[in-house]
């Protein structure tokens, strides 16, 4: 894997506010040296399987973890879920499912189709920004994850 291709981290996010706070607060705490960004579930599974835009790409050189919004246009956040987790090429790779629903079925939905993690969005930057360093330094630095071939 060369090293200038390597995307530590995948954020999949529409709303333009949530997504300037997440990268705010993502280079207020220095973690993701690389981050990738995707506005849509489409342009997210083209992302990860190096589909269209990013068929340059090899999908063994996927993040190493994606944080995932729910609600978004075209695919919706449990589509990319489901796509992500069912392909035997990127089942490994941590999803954070990072959204404003606090809705039950959204939760339960999210851990059958093996979501790592389930975080509600902090409404300010201050929580957000802390919510942003504890995923970093868990998910790029302490977790363990087996390598891709």
């Amino acid at each position: 894997m060369n090293s200038s291709h390597v995307i530590e981290l995948l954020l999949v996010e529409d709303n333009p506010a949530d997504l300037e706070l997440a990268l705010r607060a993502l280079k207020k705490v220095k973690l993701a040296n690389s981050i990738a960004v995707a506005r849509d579930g489409e342009e997210a599974l083209d992302f990860i399987f190096c589909r269209g835009a990013h068929a340059g790409r090899k999908v063994t050189d996927g993040p190493k973890v994606v944080l995932l919004d729910l609600k978004l246009p075209k695919l919706d956040g449990l589509e990319v879920l489901r796509a992500i987790k069912s392909d035997p090429r990127t089942k490994m790779i941590p999803v954070v499912v990072l959204t404003s629903s606090k809705e039950q079925r959204d939760l339960v939905e999210s851990y059958s189709l093996g979501v790592n993690s389930y975080i509600v969005k902090p409404v300010n930057f201050e929580g957000f920004t802390d919510a942003m360093r504890d995923l970093g330094v868990y998910w790029l630095m302490l977790n363990q994850a087996p390598r891709l071939t």
